[in-house]
């Protein structure tokens, strides 16, 4: 290593240059520098523009281990619509519990009057939202609505949450299934 006489010491691209450096006017260097920050704020951009698609294209159902699909053949691909999830414990709908399985046993009516209310809640945001949108066809509540059940929850459950999706509107059932031999939930039984 050669000695250096003491002073100011400039970078490596400085180095070389007319005004500040020592000589070698002609001479260019043999390998470039690589610039970092463009090379990161790419990368961010990629990684984000990939969340950003992937979080669009995500999952219709949110499946739990509670909450086991009956199988079935004869299916079509579920639709992003409001998912009622029962188990065996509780009836859900948008993470909210609407009441325990034990509790709905004991009733005699024929409605749950939670799950009821916050359907019809969702049915007013979505008629809200569109109305401020500027109402067109595609744009008219269908009532569609989709139950993820246990498949070893008793009808007279399943029989009140049908009535109670019913009964708010949501006339067009769906129920989330396995497809025959493979553990996809993205099928629907009407």
């Amino acid at each position: 290593m050669a000695i250096k006489a003491p002073g100011k010491r400039y970078g490596k691209r400085l180095e070389h240059s007319k005004v500040f450096g020592h000589g070698h006017h002609g001479k260019k260097g043999t390998y470039a520098d690589l610039l970092i920050t463009p090379l990161v704020d790419m990368f961010v951009i990629i990684v984000l523009f990939l969340i950003a698609n992937f979080s669009a294209t995500g999952e219709v159902l949110m499946m739990t281990k509670d909450i086991q699909l009956p199988d079935a053949v004869n299916v079509k691909e579920v639709e992003m619509n409001p998912v009622v999830m029962v188990s065996n414990e509780q009836v859900s709908i948008s993470g909210t519990i609407v009441g325990r399985v034990e509790d709905l046993v004991k009733d005699e009516y024929l409605n749950i009057p939670a799950l009821e209310e916050k359907l019809r809640d969702m049915k007013k945001q979505f008629e809200d939202l569109h109305a401020m949108a500027g109402g067109g066809e595609g744009n008219t509540f269908k009532g569609d609505v989709n139950i993820q059940a246990h498949k070893e929850v008793e009808f007279r459950i399943i029989k009140r949450v049908m009535f109670s999706c019913a009964t708010a509107g949501y006339g067009n059932i769906n129920f989330a299934v396995l497809t025959k031999g493979g553990d996809n939930p993205v099928a629907k039984a009407e």
